[in-house]
């Protein structure tokens, strides 16, 4: 296996740091959030079979030196048939559910 090296590390460091979040700008956080859906609207519409990724937050975010997002961390997730619904457990960290699911 062969992985990309990602030189700016998780959003949750950045954003847990003082001085990296002051170079964190709007225009790059906006950047971020954007690649995040992109990803997780591809996984979930545009994949032959749906992945659902069931745990995002901001350590699977990670961050290459231009800012662009890339999701980590698949786990936890599962690939769905996409001619079934399904109902789960939940999973994922506690805090980045949604409000209506919690």
């Amino acid at each position: 296996m062969t992985f990309q090296f990602l030189e700016g590390g998780s959003l949750e460091k950045i954003l847990n740091n003082d001085e990296l979040a002051l170079k964190f700008d709007w225009d790059k956080r906006v950047n971020v959030v954007k690649g995040v859906a992109n990803a997780l609207s591809y996984m979930h519409h545009d994949c032959s079979s749906p992945i659902i990724h069931r745990d995002k937050s901001s350590k699977n975010v990670l961050l290459d030196s231009e800012y662009e997002s890339h999701v980590s961390d698949f786990g936890t997730a599962r690939i769905m048939s996409s001619d079934t619904s399904y109902s789960t457990s939940f999973a994922g960290t506690f805090g980045y559910f949604a409000p209506v699911a919690s």
